[in-house]
C-alpha cells in the first residue's frame, strides 16, 4: 500500500467517522420525521468506515489479529447500532450520548496507544 493511498484511506475513515459521530448526535435531538434520511446517511457513513478501516488492516496489518483492532471493530459496531438507538429510545438519550462519546473515546485510544 502506497503512502497516497493510506493517506486517502485515513482522510476518507476519518471524515466517515465525523459524520457518523455526528449525525448520531444529532438523531438525539432532531424530529422524527428526520429518521429515514439520518439512518440511511448514519448507515452509508459506517459502511465506509468499515470498508476503509478493513482496507487499511489489509494493507498494514495483512490482516493479523491484534487486539486493538477488535476493540475499534466492537466500538464501531455500537456507533453504528446507537443511530437507530436515538429515534427509538428517546427517554434515555443521555445514557447512549454518554456511551456513544465513551467508544468514540476508547476507538481513539486504541489507534495511539495500540496497548495488545
Amino acid at each position: 500500500m502506497g503512502i497516497h493511498e493510506l493517506n486517502a484511506l485515513h482522510i476518507v475513515h476519518l471524515s466517515a467517522v465525523l459524520v457518523m459521530l455526528a449525525f448520531t448526535f444529532y438523531g438525539f435531538a432532531a424530529p422524527l420525521e428526520t429518521r429515514k434520511w439520518v439512518l440511511a446517511l448514519t448507515g452509508t457513513a459506517a459502511l465506509i468506515v468499515a470498508a476503509t478501516g478493513l482496507r487499511m488492516w489489509q494493507g498494514l496489518y495483512d490482516f493479523t489479529i491484534l487486539g486493538w483492532i477488535i476493540v475499534k471493530i466492537v466500538c464501531w459496531l455500537g456507533l453504528a447500532g446507537l443511530g437507530g438507538m436515538a429515534y427509538r429510545r428517546r427517554e434515555q438519550k443521555g445514557v447512549f450520548m454518554t456511551l456513544l462519546l465513551g467508544l468514540a473515546i476508547l476507538a481513539v485510544a486504541m489507534v495511539y496507544a495500540k496497548p495488545f
